[in-house]
């Protein structure tokens, strides 16, 4: 059976002060079979891995360039985020492809690099509203994952995370089957893709999740956990996520 994992995506929120956040998430003693992740902006990744010391909280980036290093303003290197302290890096988030213009051809290039450097990947993919409902979304979900899949052996430091892009942010949530619908269809891509190993790996939605809906979400077949944005910021918010996932 895949991992459960709870990722938090903190986006460009968060100073040393929100460090106060996780000594309440670590207070509150998640749930050993749930693997749980932050990742925070660039600027709190080596604090947030020193502040949580031996805890198993792991700590991811938000994203890295494709290139190993060079001149590129304002970018950050897998490598860099390897020696802050991360383990895991977000590639693909809808905002990435919107505000910064990546392509599929780009994130398929930083998975290469993430990888290299020895990262653990939570590759995004999502439609927007438009697509959702000219009913493309499996089309498009799809699409997205065989641009960006590698063709090495990497199935176990690959995590998707599904993330209905009109959803993030809105309080608005697929229907059930919707969900299971297209995590069918990456689950199948999967398995095509990399074989036995494809049927290991952790499938998260994304998309306004809570403590009100986490449950019913992690009920739907292939859900293996979630990426949340805001609901992480908080303790309060998130443990009760996480543990929806550990009784799930």
């Amino acid at each position: 059976m895949p991992r459960k994992i709870a990722a938090g995506n903190w986006k460009m929120h968060g100073d040393g002060a929100a460090l106060a956040e996780i000594d309440a998430l670590m207070a509150a003693n998640p749930a050993p079979s749930v693997d749980v992740v932050i990742c925070p902006p660039a600027t709190l990744i080596h604090r947030m891995v020193s502040h949580i010391g031996s805890h198993p909280i792991a700590v991811g980036g938000q994203s890295c360039h494709a290139a190993i290093k060079g001149a590129h303003t304002g970018d950050i290197a897998a490598g860099m985020l390897v020696d802050a302290g991360a383990t895991h890096v977000i590639l693909g988030h809808s905002e990435r492809r919107a505000d910064h213009g990546e392509t599929d051809a780009m994130i398929q290039a930083q998975l290469e690099t993430a990888l290299s450097a020895g990262l653990q990947i939570i590759l995004c993919v999502g439609e927007t509203e438009t697509q959702y409902k000219a009913g493309t979304t499996q089309d498009i979900v799809t699409a997205q994952l065989r641009h960006a899949l590698p063709q090495s052996d990497a199935a176990a430091r690959i995590i998707i995370a599904y993330e209905p892009v009109w959803a993030i942010g809105t309080g608005l949530v697929p229907q059930d089957d919707e969900i299971a619908a297209v995590h069918a269809a990456i689950r199948a891509l999967l398995c095509d893709h990399f074989g036995a190993a494809g049927a290991e790996m952790a499938i998260l939605y994304g998309g306004s999740v809570k403590a009100e809906n986490a449950a019913a979400i992690f009920a739907i077949a292939n859900v293996d956990g979630a990426l949340v944005g805001g609901a992480s910021l908080n303790a309060a918010a998130f443990s009760p996520i996480i543990a929806a996932l550990a009784r799930a």
